[in-house]
């Protein structure tokens, strides 16, 4: 029997996306996670269960690693092959295998360089007290450079061609040098560009990654796209793992305080019906109990004396996506991610050991805005951010109505009616065996 579970963030992201993935792989045995978007910015954390429990946080390796699943990235994942590196020490020295011998890549995956990391930093920098919430990661800029240049760009396939390698990271280097140039004036008093600057301007940069990128090549297996096709033909359970969260889509969030991502099942669904993938799927929407966003954008529902109240130590403070945020659950924002998700089978609502702690519960099911009541955000009927900077906008005309909850459990039942969604799963802690399907 073949079963695909389709995992999707209905908020802002650290919905706990990796503790659900990690769950579902150990639970159903998955043979493979594939990441169908998003790309090195992801921070997925896994505790393993039991007494000798093991820590990671994943960003381009796939969240099932430690429950024994391999990794697939497909061409929607934008792949960081140094920060992969990175990763890989880590995830070695708890497992003891390296973890690329059971991770493979699409050759069309697109290659985020330094360059492109350092133009997303001083852009950022740039913006001042106007900041988008980027993650520093370059994430946006490469896939600026793919509108504008198209196969002219980065792909994981070139990584192991040291001619077709050399020409584009100078082509990346000169075209992210020039819009780095048009930002000058302004990062002046920033003593942070400085290194992004010196990334841009030592020409060694290029002479390194000619030695390192053939060697992840050598390393890594990049695939063609048909390969995935072959995954999904093998009985047993796949997981699909998104990063980031609806509400902060390409198209469907509120911009500018976006991604450059598809962040909706929409990657998810593509890869399967170009596989012609005939067995069961399942889709899945994750939320905590309460609302996050780490940086800048709109959070209706958010509270100071929440955010102080529940400190969380693996999203503290960034330098590049600022402070971690908390409000109360807020079924105006899940509404509208899920009409722009479409049909999901069940959610799996997570960190419910959290709200334990509070004195009492709280949840908004409408806002007052302009004079008046509002309960549904209208999603566009087509691609316009004109139309999505309109809600950002109204969104922060907007005060939270909110109401007591007598409890955790009724809470749960006013998010399925909210959401016309039962909830199948609920977690009380980080690792599989505190959660419980319902």
């Amino acid at each position: 029997m073949k079963q695909a579970f389709l995992t999707v963030d209905l908020g802002f992201g650290d919905a706990g996306k990796g503790s659900v993935v990690d769950y579902l792989v150990r639970r159903h045995d998955a043979h493979t996670v594939v990441r169908y978007n998003g790309g090195a910015q992801a921070g997925h954390r896994v505790v393993t269960p039991g007494p000798a429990s093991q820590e990671h946080i994943f960003a381009q390796f796939g969240s099932g690693a430690l429950a024994g699943a391999a990794t697939h990235l497909s061409r929607f994942m934008l792949l960081d092959p140094l920060a992969m590196l990175q990763e890989a020490q880590h995830l070695n020295a708890l497992s003891g295998s390296d973890p690329f011998q059971r991770t493979t890549i699409d050759a069309q995956a697109l290659v985020i360089t330094p360059f492109q990391r350092a133009v997303n930093r001083l852009k950022e920098l740039a913006r001042g007290g106007q900041r988008h919430g980027s993650c520093g990661m370059g994430i946006g800029e490469t896939m600026a450079d793919w509108l504008a240049h198209g196969d002219q760009t980065l792909l994981a396939g070139d990584l192991g061609n040291p001619d077709v390698l050399r020409g584009k990271l100078k082509l990346l280097r000169a075209v992210n040098l020039a819009k780095a140039r048009g930002l000058d004036t302004r990062l002046a008093g920033f003593e942070a560009a400085q290194a992004e600057w010196q990334t841009l301007a030592d020409e060694r940069w290029i002479e390194w990654l000619l030695e390192i990128y053939p060697a992840f090549a050598a390393r890594a297996q990049i695939v063609p796209g048909q390969h995935l096709h072959a995954i999904l033909r093998r009985p047993g359970a796949v997981v699909f793992e998104g990063a980031q969260g609806v509400l902060l889509d390409e198209w469907g969030g509120f911009h500018p305080h976006t991604t450059w991502s598809t962040t909706t099942l929409h990657n998810a669904d593509c890869l399967l019906a170009e596989a012609g993938y005939d067995g069961a799927a399942t889709r899945v929407g994750i939320t905590r109990g309460y609302m996050t966003r780490h940086g800048a954008g709109p959070l209706v529902s958010e509270d100071a004396a929440l955010t102080e109240a529940l400190p969380d130590p693996a999203n503290g403070f960034g330098a590049w996506q600022q402070g971690f945020r908390l409000g109360w659950l807020d079924l105006v924002l899940l509404r509208y991610a899920r009409e722009l998700v479409g049909p999901l089978d069940w959610l799996a609502v997570t960190c419910l050991d959290r709200l334990a702690e509070l004195p009492e519960l709280r949840l908004c099911q409408r806002y007052r805005c302009d004079g008046a009541m509002l309960e549904r955000l209208v999603p566009a009927s087509r691609r316009d951010l004109v139309y999505q900077e309109g809600l950002t906008n109204r969104l922060a005309r907007c005060q939270p109505v909110l109401e007591p909850v007598e409890s955790p459990e009724l809470l749960l039942r006013l998010l399925a009616n909210g959401l016309q969604t039962p909830v199948g799963l609920v977690s009380h802690g980080p690792a599989a065996d505190a959660k419980r399907e319902l």
